[in-house]
């Protein structure tokens, strides 16, 4: 009888405590909806005084679920209505450049409430066929967003393509652009092992860094390898500068971005007339990967594609030394007539 006691008395404590921890969880969940849903964000000076032109903060349940069925298209007009939605063209672009850190700068300003990011390389403007489609086509590839929002989108390949910049020019001659930039040997190098891993999943062979660096008949840098001409990264700013003041450009550090991401986002702010809004709290160093990953609330955290950070292959000291000294004055260049300059060999 007394066994039975304890065990009815038991099962009782147990239905209590699960009642219990199942009501709490309950609160907690639904403290941190209200709290994601209601507050606002006010975006002060460009985006109009405050209490006329604020901008609800982006909540996981909004930014995963409404906004995720726009993209879709499976949102109705009423409903795209009701929320004041648009998609807009962007008022930002990072035009490049490629393996300089581009997706992990546009992932990290996308923390900031009054930043909407396209999710796909557009390739409007260095696509002729893209292109050819209009304004319009473009527009509908944007995501939707509230009209006091920056909706951002980046294609590196825009940094280095001929017809880019009057192209973006026509369609507005007073837009952000934004470049991302690495020590110039690095990025090549890098643009060499994402391609390389790229033949390797295909089973394909593919030529030694080295090789493709170095012209065999000079010894010289071979200025034809594509990897080595984008690090020339004054060459393709004095195309730019022929159709937007210098103003109007703001390089970012990929390097720093990796070890130190804050401090170049706050620039970036700053550049964007943007209120500070991204926070160390938003930043979080995961040592398994080796990067910092991205946290939107106490819920929704985000890493960057297991892509990213790919280990580079060994080059020949000699190689390294060789493209570091033809860089150097190109990068020299760079430094006065952008203002900014790095600590590159």
């Amino acid at each position: 009888m007394l066994f039975k006691q304890q065990a009815l008395l038991r099962q009782k404590l147990f239905l209590l405590g699960s009642l219990a921890i199942g009501s709490l969880l309950y609160l907690v969940a639904r403290v941190g909806s209200l709290d994601r849903l209601q507050p606002l964000c006010p975006i002060d000076g460009r985006f109009g005084p405050r209490g006329q032109d604020e901008i609800p903060l982006r909540a996981l349940q909004f930014k995963r679920g409404l906004l995720h069925e726009f993209r879709k298209g499976n949102a109705t007009k009423e409903q795209i209505r009701l929320h004041n939605l648009v998609q807009q063209l962007p008022k930002a672009i990072i035009i490049g450049v490629r393996k300089g850190g581009t997706r992990a700068l546009l992932e990290m300003l996308n923390l900031h409430p009054a930043v909407v990011k396209a999710s796909q390389e557009i390739h409007f403007f260095d696509n002729d066929e893209n292109y050819a489609k209009g304004i319009e086509w473009y527009r509908k590839k944007m995501p939707f967003s509230y009209p006091h929002q920056i909706t951002i989108e980046k294609s590196p390949a825009y940094f280095i393509t001929e017809e880019v910049p009057e192209r973006i020019y026509k369609m507005n001659s007073s837009i952000k652009l934004l470049i991302i930039v690495r020590e110039p040997t690095t990025r090549a190098i890098s643009d060499y092992t994402q391609v390389l891993e790229g033949k390797e999943r295909k089973n394909k062979t593919y030529y030694k860094f080295e090789k493709l660096a170095i012209d065999p008949n000079t010894c010289e840098v071979n200025t034809k390898y594509k990897a080595v001409r984008t690090s020339i990264y004054t060459k393709h700013l004095e195309r730019w500068l022929k159709y937007f003041p210098i103003e109007q450009f703001h390089i970012v550090d990929g390097d720093r971005l990796i070890t130190e991401p804050l401090p170049e986002l706050q620039l970036v702010e700053k550049f964007l007339n943007l209120p500070p809004r991204i926070s160390q709290y938003n930043l979080y160093f995961n040592a398994t990967r080796g990067f910092y990953c991205l946290r939107f609330n106490i819920v929704f955290n985000k890493c960057l594609a297991g892509s990213k950070g790919r280990i580079h292959p060994e080059v020949d000291t000699s190689v390294i030394t060789k493209l570091r000294k033809f860089f150097h004055p190109f990068n020299q260049k760079f430094y006065q007539i952008t203002g900014r300059t790095f600590n590159w060999p």
